[in-house]
């Protein structure tokens, strides 16, 4: 268990992946202030007030801890960063500590044991990916490489642009074989519709 600032927004950050933030609200300007003198470590948590309402810190939601890993702050106060997701938490409970921004008790959130290997299973996902690519017509001579023997699944859902409530539900998933399986769904369908 740890205490860390949240910030919820409309978007979700995989472990591995990187997203740039631009940092205007006052109170994120004061939380990442406080990272930056600590551990530069907050917990990104996907919510879209629009269509949730007000955000809540309830107990099991899952999110991705996000490590800052370049800050460009601006003289009028607002920043830019670039994180990067580290891994995932469950909120275990709220806090109320006076600071302006969300806080709450985390646990880590790992996936559950995995009965056998994954390296082919791996494999059939990453030779998908690159067939979708092709089917896109998007081959580039910069394509990412992937390593069949260590886990790739957030590395693949990366490169899918789709609905946040897709992305959140892959994320809370703690089976790679389970997320391998809806990413090929979704690679599946970009081959189908080329050809």
């Amino acid at each position: 268990m740890r205490h860390l600032p949240l910030f919820p927004l409309d978007v979700v950050l995989f472990p591995g992946e990187l997203l740039p933030l631009h940092i205007f609200e006052p109170r994120y300007r004061r939380m990442v202030a406080r990272c930056l003198e600590t551990d530069q470590r907050f917990g990104l948590i996907y919510h879209d007030s629009d269509r949730f309402g007000p955000f809540l810190v309830e107990e099991g939601r899952v999110g991705a801890l996000a490590a800052i890993e370049r800050h460009h702050g601006l003289k009028d106060g607002r920043s830019f960063i670039l994180v990067k997701g580290m891994g995932r938490f469950a909120i275990h409970d709220g806090l109320e500590s006076g600071e302006p921004y969300y806080e709450a008790v985390v646990a880590e959130y790992d996936d559950e044991p995995g009965p056998r290997k994954l390296t082919a299973r791996r494999q059939a996902s990453i030779d998908l990916f690159r067939a979708a690519v092709s089917a896109l017509g998007s081959s580039s001579p910069t394509s990412p490489d992937f390593d069949a023997n260590s886990e790739v699944s957030f590395r693949l859902a990366a490169f899918v642009q789709v609905d946040p409530e897709w992305r959140q539900d892959l994320l809370e998933m703690r089976k790679e074989e389970a997320r391998l399986g809806r990413l090929d769904e979704i690679f599946e369908q970009v081959i189908g519709r080329r050809r």
